[in-house]
């Protein structure tokens, strides 16, 4: 004997029992939402070389800021710095705060994002559509540095191997520390020529 009754699923009892409104959300469904989520990470990529430009001013202006992060101490600046970097880098590259910042090599798409976590390009799995072979609805984050790449003036840097993260920068400041690197660069520089 066949059973005719239909089946009763946890969706269908969890939908009966909500309350009845007037509203219905527009446009809300898993992909439109996956969708969402790269859209601003897909246009940073597609203006790479605006943003390369951008960062370039915006680390001489952190550098040039170097006296006054000494002079507070970078301890003190970097929960304030972290909070900013975090909200900014979190929204326009979906950043990870790897404490490892490498957007200005890969063409503002950040390697992190990778399910895989790779830092040195694609893993063998690149669907020919170009996308994720873990999440088939994502874009592959290597090949949207590549194209991201091409855009920059220094898009060949896409080609330098990058050393594998250092888990206990997670959750620091890539900004203060590529700028105490780069004042302490500077400072040596300046004493060798002296």
């Amino acid at each position: 004997m066949v059973d005719t009754q239909p089946t009763v699923t946890q969706a269908t009892l969890v939908k009966k029992a909500a309350p009845k409104s007037d509203y219905k959300p527009a446009d809300v469904s898993p992909q439109r939402r996956v969708q969402r989520s790269y859209t601003i990470r897909l246009w940073s990529i597609r203006h790479s070389r605006l943003l390369e430009w951008f960062y370039s001013r915006f680390a001489d202006a952190f550098l040039l800021l170097h006296p006054l992060w000494k002079g507070i101490g970078y301890g003190r600046v970097e929960a304030p710095i972290k909070f900013v970097e975090k909200r900014v880098k979190g929204l326009m590259f979906d950043c990870r705060m790897c404490g490892q910042c490498v957007l200005s090599s890969t063409g503002m798409s950040c390697p992190m994002n990778c399910p895989k976590q790779l830092r040195n390009g694609p893993c063998g799995g690149v669907r020919a559509n170009g996308n994720c072979e873990v999440e088939p609805d994502m874009p592959c984050v290597w090949v949207k540095a590549w194209e991201g790449s091409r855009n920059m003036v220094n898009g060949d840097a896409i080609l330098n191997v990058q050393k594998p993260v250092d888990q206990s920068l997670r959750e620091t400041s890539a900004w203060l520390r590529v700028t105490a690197q780069a004042a302490a660069t500077r400072e040596t520089a300046s004493k060798e020529v002296a």
